[in-house]
């Protein structure tokens, strides 16, 4: 039973986790620009692995200590995260409805390897989203697990940035047509618009 529960609740980080970081922008832009060229990508890749896993367990970490100084947290996290899960949801249905497209001209300069990690570390430290994702949505979320079970939930959603951004960066070329109709992300969006209304919802209830 316990196997069950520590496997739903990873599974339940990696989805929303993977809802979240989806999404058309400068980062995701840049990653597939560098794996198209086939540029420094496994640096590029590591960076933004690595950077989400620091602001994910920064999230977790932080967001607990306040649980634990005042339960009253508890109830003030959990309404904000449904708001916020609710307006991103929102958001996500909009763009399906009128979807855009994720493109990166092969036509740039080169970047060497200094520029290509400094560029990918602004675009992701430097950008205030990340920290509403990853640190406050996502450590509110994983809150709201059983004490034993939120690091899992931090794992599968480290693991969804991860297995993105490895994809999007080593399968760039053959992802490329896929990312440039607006169909596929009318599809995508569409996804993420259910996973956080529904994510949003069963917050709010406290289920």
């Amino acid at each position: 039973m316990y196997l069950t529960e520590l496997l739903t609740t990873t599974a339940l980080g990696f989805g929303t986790g993977l809802a979240l970081i989806v999404a058309i922008g400068s980062q995701n832009a840049f990653v597939l620009r560098q794996g198209i060229r086939g540029e420094h990508v496994a640096a590029v890749v590591l960076v933004c692995g690595v950077s989400d896993a620091l602001l994910i367990a920064a999230g977790i970490a932080g967001i607990g200590a306040l649980v634990e100084a005042s339960p009253v947290v508890v109830e003030v996290a959990r309404y904000a995260g449904a708001a916020f899960l609710v307006a991103y949801g929102a958001l996500a249905a909009k763009r399906a409805i009128r979807p855009g497209a994720l493109t990166a001209s092969g036509q740039q300069n080169a970047l060497g390897a200094g520029a290509a990690i400094s560029t990918v570390l602004a675009l992701t430290w430097l950008n205030p989203h990340v920290y509403l994702d990853t640190v406050l949505l996502l450590g509110s979320v994983a809150n709201q697990q059983a004490q034993d079970l939120r690091w899992w939930f931090g794992a599968g959603a480290i693991a969804a940035s991860i297995a993105w951004f490895s994809a999007l960066g080593f399968g760039a070329r053959g992802l490329r047509p896929f990312f440039a109709r607006p169909s596929s992300w009318r599809v995508l969006d569409g996804l993420i618009a259910v996973v956080m209304l529904s994510l949003g919802v069963r917050l709010a209830v406290g289920s």
